[in-house]
């Protein structure tokens, strides 16, 4: 298998949908048929297990602590399985167990599943500690969410000033308008001018889905349950843009 794609998301405000983001891009590449590992970097309030209703034995803080103490002996052991598609890794049961796994366990554990997936997902918190600053290095593509609202546009701004005094520029924009479809405080092209920046792509007030929960509880992922949606394209032009296959 070839050497898949690294993509961490990242969101410089909670509450965002972050972690709804890289779940449906999850279904959509899984409608694609391509195979995709979630790891949950969110690691004192991750939700990417609970949100797929999968228990799950071991975490990514057992494969740290298993590695550090010459325990590791299969991967498979600490991924949990959604569909034929989708697998992840979960964030530490216990948050207190974040702080104790160290950001060259993460190089490992991307390096061990980068050729046996298509597209690792990487969920990340919304702050810059030293494990989501290395996934976001680490990553061939970022995807930086935001939502129309001062304090994420600002926040998101801060970090894309730091990337660009860096020279990184392998990351694109989405503006998602669906976690709150009142939220109409700047016009787009407030939004570019506060930003310094394009928006890539838009997630509009459509895709708001008021039974979420339900969805949740129920381990169900929007973009594999319905396929008629009208941010169906919006998702499958991500996917395709992360996978090359835009212009298929």
């Amino acid at each position: 298998m070839a050497k898949g794609k690294t993509i961490c998301v990242y969101g410089a405000k909670g509450g965002i949908g972050k972690s709804t983001l890289v779940l449906n891009l999850a279904g959509m590449l899984s409608n694609l048929q391509k195979k995709v590992l979630i790891i949950d970097l969110d690691l004192s309030n991750g939700a990417i297990a609970c949100a797929l209703n999968v228990n799950v034995n071991k975490t990514i803080y057992n494969f740290s602590d298993d590695y550090n103490n010459n325990r590791f002996e299969l991967l498979e052991n600490y991924i949990g399985k959604y569909n034929d598609y989708i697998d992840f890794i979960a964030c530490p049961k216990d948050p207190r167990q974040a702080s104790r796994i160290e950001a060259k366990y993460i190089d490992i554990l991307i390096d061990k599943c980068i050729y046996k997936y298509d597209v690792i997902l990487i969920d990340t918190a919304y702050t810059l500690d030293e494990i989501n600053v290395y996934a976001l290095d680490k990553a061939d593509e970022i995807l930086f969410l935001t939502i129309n609202d001062a304090i994420a546009l600002k926040n998101l701004k801060n970090v894309l000033n730091i990337m660009q005094d860096n020279e990184f520029n392998n990351y694109k924009i989405i503006l998602n308008n669906s976690i709150d479809p009142t939220k109409t405080y700047f016009s787009m092209y407030d939004i570019k001018s506060i930003l310094g920046s394009n928006i890539d792509y838009v997630i509009s007030s459509d895709f708001h889905y008021r039974k979420i929960d339900s969805l949740t509880i129920g381990g169900e992922i929007i973009t594999l349950k319905f396929k008629n949606f009208k941010d169906y394209k919006v998702f499958e032009l991500i996917a395709k843009d992360i996978t090359g296959g835009a212009n298929e």
